[in-house]
């Protein structure tokens, strides 16, 4: 199927895209063929494998979980900054979060999820935007979710360390406030945002435990690599865990589509409002 260094046929690509739709939901379409042998060769090299065909029988075993949760990782796109997006900040700042922050000063509670943080920037660009607002928020009830299916970017973000480079996006007022040289030459979020966020590990077509709800969720550039039903099923298992008049924040080439379009109502670009259910 791809001409290269190890025998790659359609068959395996076949039973790669299988396991990648069964595990996480991602659509790999045959055009993704080379991204997928560009990605995994990597992995076959390190295990001293010569085939597609082998790797494909190792991450089906049961002894194969591990190296399952690798190819995992190695398929999925972790492109993600910090403030990536600015116009969701900008509407969670000035229309979602003051409200909140009024009642979490009276002894109310803020819940906000990001839904699939990758390495910990769009949580910790919402930490900085609730302190910006609200030094204490951390004396108060106010939390953050963070959460993805790969373990490595939980613990990245967990860790709340960052190359310098990757600081690019955050306001210069915010960086000189809350982040600071780690000795490793990585510079390191503040305690004060770090007290605001709980990273976890959550597929998002599997189980969800959380039974309480989030007055703002952020889950953006992940539902385009599924497909049109899987997209829809997963806006609708959003609406009941989003407050009433909380928001939805989506990436910028998706749709809210089935039957959570009449939960919403569109308040922005790529931002929507939990609207009460039509009687």
């Amino acid at each position: 199927m791809v001409d290269g260094e190890f025998a790659f046929t359609e068959a395996d690509f076949r039973k790669i895209s299988a396991m990648v739709h069964g595990d996480a939901g991602i659509h790999l379409p045959e055009a993704k063929a080379t991204l997928v042998y560009s990605r995994l060769a990597k992995r076959l090299r390190a295990l001293g494998l010569t085939s597609f065909n082998d790797y494909c029988a190792l991450v089906s075993g049961a002894e194969g979980l591990d190296e399952r949760q690798k190819m995992l990782a190695a398929l999925t796109t972790n492109v993600t900054r910090f403030f990536r997006e600015p116009h969701h900040f900008d509407h969670l700042r000035d229309k979602i979060l003051p409200p909140l922050l009024d009642g979490a000063r009276r002894g109310g509670k803020v819940r906000i999820w990001s839904a699939a943080c990758s390495s910990g920037q769009e949580p910790f660009s919402i930490a900085m935007t609730i302190l910006s607002l609200m030094p204490e928020a951390a004396d108060r009830d106010v939390k953050i979710l963070a959460t993805d299916i790969d373990p490595n970017m939980v613990a990245e973000g967990r860790g709340g360390a960052y190359a310098p480079h990757l600081l690019e996006g955050i306001p210069d007022a915010y960086r000189k406030r809350w982040t600071s040289p780690g000795a490793d030459g990585r510079v390191k979020m503040s305690d004060d945002l770090r007290e605001l966020i709980t990273f976890n590990e959550l597929n998002l077509i599997g189980d969800w435990p959380m039974k309480g709800k989030f007055d703002a969720i952020f889950c953006r550039n992940v539902a385009i690599y599924f497909e049109d039903d899987t997209q829809a099923r997963l806006w609708s298992r959003f609406a009941p865990l989003n407050a009433v008049g909380g928001a939805l924040y989506i990436g910028h080439s998706e749709r809210i589509q089935g039957p959570a379009v009449t939960a919403y109502k569109p308040d922005g670009v790529t931002t929507y409002r939990r609207i009460e259910p039509a009687r």
